[in-house]
């Protein structure tokens, strides 16, 4: 690893000025509609001494059956409220997530680097059934993490060995007709990096049964990879070429018998009895990256060629703040048997030189806070930024799951109290504040950049000294809004 990061200062800008370091572990897995499990330690390497900077998870096939679908629309799906709940704790928030039927796509980041997440868009593409039904398809999410655009997509496509340039022109399709509302970056390849991942359904071809399972018995993966469909395609469609994976040196991840490390072992029922062939195990499973290529502005061909200005703009960017990208780890857990699938982790190291430094509102919260006395909270606009009435700062107990997860909030033009050119401060009333205390953060979040763009150091409300007096309690475990007399 050390030779690889030695490597990336290489391409830093001239001078050799080092860049900011980020770690970003990538899941995907199909669950197969089954409920998550119980621990996730693994998956998420939440015991490892280097903790991410970014999680992102992308799911295939979970539960979508129209009962489930409604109930899980209008309250967290189970695999999104595991994620969450494990995740909090560490301080990470979900920053954003998209579903469309079975397909689920979370992103997750550590709070401080949260204020410094823009432009967050989020979009999907149906491919089953000519393009009407979700079960295939791809979802993604893109952002600008400090100044860097990044899109993220998670695909599940069309099945079966015979369908492999279906497969790609299902990809193809996606990258085509997907777009965001932003100048800068209108469709996914336009994006500074990349990343693509799912149950992308290639398999191994010509290669029969045993020698498949020779190699993987073995562990001479390698002997496979001429006849993995991937690659195969890879060799021939310029899109495919522009993507990168690791090697694959870990065992197919499909088919499995359910709770077990065994290959498909099934006999499938045909007209004429139980004589179907089993599935041959394959790396339908993966997660490839492509990095904008580096484009000549020069035209010794054509030189009344007029000159792209988004180009220049594009390549003068790229040289001032570099990007580079290391994969750090590329594996299957073997671990989890729910699922006929293995889940798949890829873990990189992306070193980038920052756009910003600052985010656009700092803001603390002013004195003593309980829910004795009413509060203020201090902030000041640090950039330019979209202001509007629909702004708000909101109260989060440390730790808090997403932006919705807040104690309470106040209106930033409808409580403002004081108002200078640097700083302004804004009302929060003592019946808003948990009556049993905690460490909380205030988070401001606009309303037009449609997220969290200031985020406070962390600090202590204490508890309500009236109601420790009053015999007073929380109404619910955390004292969040209301509280009632304890009968003692």
């Amino acid at each position: 690893m050390e030779e690889n990061e030695d490597q990336s200062d290489l391409s830093l800008r001239p001078g050799n000025l080092d860049g900011d370091s980020f770690r970003l572990h990538v899941v995907t897995w199909n669950v197969a509609t089954v409920d998550p499990p119980e621990d996730v330690t693994s998956l998420l390497h939440l015991n490892s001494p280097k903790s991410p900077d970014l999680y992102v998870i992308g799911l295939q096939e979970v539960h979508s059956r129209p009962l489930r679908f409604v109930s899980d629309f209008v309250f967290d799906d189970p695999w999104s409220h595991l994620f969450m709940s494990v995740l909090a704790p560490r301080k990470f928030v979900k920053v954003s997530s998209i579903r469309m039927q079975g397909l689920l796509l979370l992103f997750f980041s550590k709070l401080q680097h949260v204020p410094f997440i823009r432009d967050i868009k989020a979009t999907y593409t149906r491919t089953g059934i000519y393009g009407y039904w979700g079960n295939k398809g791809g979802v993604s999410i893109r952002l600008s993490f400090y100044g860097h655009m990044l899109c993220f997509l998670n695909c599940h496509l069309a099945a079966h060995m015979r369908e492999a340039s279906e497969r790609v022109d299902e990809f193809e399709h996606i990258m085509d007709t997907q777009t965001f509302e932003c100048k800068k970056a209108p469709r996914i390849v336009d994006h500074r990096l990349i990343f693509w991942f799912g149950d992308l359904n290639f398999r191994i071809q010509d290669h029969g049964m045993h020698f498949v399972r020779s190699c993987i018995n073995n562990q001479t993966y390698n002997l496979l990879w001429s006849k993995d469909q991937l690659m195969m395609m890879k060799k021939k469609d310029q899109m495919l070429q522009e993507f990168e994976e690791g090697p694959l040196d870990f065992q197919p991840t499909y088919k499995f018998d359910l709770n077990s490390d065994t290959y498909d072992s099934r006999l499938y029922r045909t007209w004429l009895g139980f004589n179907k062939k089993k599935r041959k195990p394959a790396w339908t499973d993966r997660i490839l990256w492509r990095l904008r290529p580096k484009t000549s502005t020069s035209h010794e061909d054509d030189k009344e060629k007029p000159v792209d200005k988004k180009l220049i703009r594009q390549l003068d960017e790229d040289e001032e703040y570099p990007l580079k990208i290391t994969q750090d780890l590329y594996t299957s857990n073997m671990e989890y048997r729910i699922s006929d699938h293995k889940p798949v982790i890829g873990l990189f190291t992306l070193k980038l030189r920052k756009m910003y430094e600052t985010p656009l509102v700092r803001l603390q919260a002013e004195g003593e806070w309980s829910a004795d006395i009413d509060a203020i909270v201090v902030y000041s606009p640090l950039h330019p930024f979209p202001s509007s009435t629909w702004d708000w700062i909101g109260l989060y107990k440390v730790g808090f799951t997403c932006v919705s997860d807040y104690i309470t909030y106040t209106w930033v033009k409808d409580d403002e109290v004081a108002f200078n050119e640097e700083i302004i401060q804004v009302f929060v009333s003592k019946e808003d504040i948990p009556v049993r205390g905690g460490e909380c953060v205030l988070c401001y979040y606009s309303s037009t950049l449609r997220c969290i763009i200031g985020v406070s150091e962390p600090f202590k409300v204490h508890e309500s000294k009236v109601a420790i007096e009053e015999g007073l309690l929380p109404e619910r475990i955390n004292g969040l809004d209301k509280t009632v007399a304890s009968k003692d």
